[in-house]
């Protein structure tokens, strides 16, 4: 099947999504919210409604990845299509309540979820199923040099239906014998050095074969270079994080904004946290020395979670998740949801953080990672964040030498949108444990964690 049929087919398959899950929402507003607001609209408002829904839903789902039915499992669409669907619906009826100039029924809104997800959850079935009988497993081969396991992480995240793994060549072997890759529909390309890599990729695009690239440090750097011609020759500035002036401004607004915004929203329940904290005995806030911007020193606050003498022997290290017992029955508790983060509002206030960026690294586990990868530090060019590309794209055991590929991704784009997109996929893993995952116990880092899929995490 041709490309152009593939995308074709898949994309009325989406279409029909959008639809399924828009005729729920048109029931709703037709025979309840639309009769109810202070000035009902004629056919162009009630048009105008309909869209302005089908067209959050649509963003929601793009950047929960609801969409995806060939990379996702069906509970994965699933969660990704509900959750985009609650906070479309969400918005919308604050803009009925404003319609209204009253609080409305939110019965009828809530019935309208409960249809909207019988129809994610059909389609989700149906799409996914149709998907595969449609179109077989791609004929699939890794090449790797220094990152093995590749095939092993393609059946543990249900992508074996999407590519069916069929050799696996070390990059010598590759290299030597190119037209090995003329029988595969997609190759792997897994931790292989720049030039090696250079002549795969050509030679594969040359034949028509699709490449998924793990990209290295000067990958991920170079995709920020501004395109020039100087000299009526082709160039690429590459250049230190610099974002514009008015990126900054706005970035800076919207952290003192919804910082201020959240401490007064969210107070009383800083008041009942700080409350339960404090009758466990011991402090109410933990202070703890991060790295910011530059490589600036500052103080982190956090809930306390843990019992206090939990570093008594003064060595920093990560905790290993629920198994840690120096974790209090509290503390599990405002870990599980997320709220021990909560006092970080303050720092983001202060401008020692922002909402976006590279997570704060303590100076000690830093100085740990850039022994083995001195690259490390290429994350402190932005300031610090509360959620960041790493967060919502990784784990919390993720290893260094990734979660650098990762912030570097942010860093070299700077874009009000990355930084939107952020926050909203923020939402989604509020709800998943893999991000909060463990290390192994005892260990003071995540730097040898995976044994699966380790880096080899020499200098580039």
């Amino acid at each position: 099947m041709s490309r152009f049929k593939h995308t074709l087919l898949l994309n009325i398959v989406k279409s029909l999504n959008i639809i399924l899950i828009t005729v729920p929402f048109c029931l709703c507003w037709h025979y309840f919210y639309g009769l109810h607001i202070t000035n009902p609209f004629g056919f162009r408002g009630n048009t105008v409604i309909i869209i302005l829904f089908a067209f959050l839903y649509f963003v929601m789902a793009r950047i929960y990845d609801g969409l995806k039915v060939s990379l996702y499992r069906i509970s994965e669409m699933i969660y990704s299509q509900v959750l985009g669907v609650l906070i479309s619906d969400g918005i919308i009826y604050c803009i009925i309540c404003l319609l209204s100039e009253r609080l409305m029924n939110i019965l009828p809104g809530l019935l309208c979820i409960i249809g909207q997800s019988v129809m994610i959850v059909i389609w989700s079935v149906f799409a996914h199923k149709w998907y595969f009988r449609q179109f077989n497993a791609q004929k699939s081969a890794i090449v790797y040099e220094l990152r093995k396991g590749m095939e092993i992480l393609i059946d543990e995240y249900g992508l074996s239906k999407k590519f069916e793994v069929q050799a696996t060549y070390q990059v010598k072997d590759c290299i030597n014998n190119l037209p090995l890759l003329d029988e595969y529909q997609t190759v792997f390309l897994s931790g292989i050095n720049s030039h090696e890599r250079n002549i795969i990729l050509k030679y594969c695009v040359e034949k028509d074969v699709n490449i998924y690239i793990i990209p290295r440090i000067g990958d991920v750097i170079m995709s920020g270079a501004e395109r020039l011609h100087i000299f009526h020759l082709p160039m690429l500035k590459v250049s230190r994080y610099n974002p514009s002036v008015f990126y900054l401004f706005a970035k800076r607004l919207f952290d003192i904004s919804f910082s201020l915004l959240f401490l007064v929203i969210m107070s009383p329940l800083l008041f009942v946290v700080s409350v339960m904290i404090k009758s466990d005995g011991g402090t109410i806030l933990y202070r703890q020395e991060r790295l910011t911007k530059d490589g600036e020193p500052f103080y982190l606050l956090k809930f306390r979670s843990m019992c206090m003498d939990a570093e008594k022997d003064g060595v920093a290290r990560l905790s290993t998740g629920e198994d840690d017992d120096r974790i209090t029955k509290i503390g599990r508790f405002i870990r599980k949801l997320r709220i021990d983060e909560l006092p970080q509002m303050i720092n983001i206030l202060k401008g020692d953080m922002s909402f976006v960026g590279p997570r704060p690294e303590r100076p000690q586990i830093a100085k740990e990672y850039e022994k083995q990868l001195p690259e490390f530090r290429l994350r402190l060019q932005a300031k610090a964040g509360l959620t960041g590309y790493a967060q919502v794209y990784g784990k919390y055991n993720t290893t260094p030498y990734d979660k650098l590929i990762m912030d570097l991704m942010y860093i070299s784009n700077p874009r009000i949108t990355e930084d939107f997109k952020i926050i909203m996929a923020t939402i989604k893993i509020l709800f998943t444990s893999e991000s909060t995952e463990g290390i192994a116990s005892g260990q003071v880092t995540a730097m040898d964690y995976n044994e699966k899929f380790r880096t080899n995490s020499r200098s580039e």
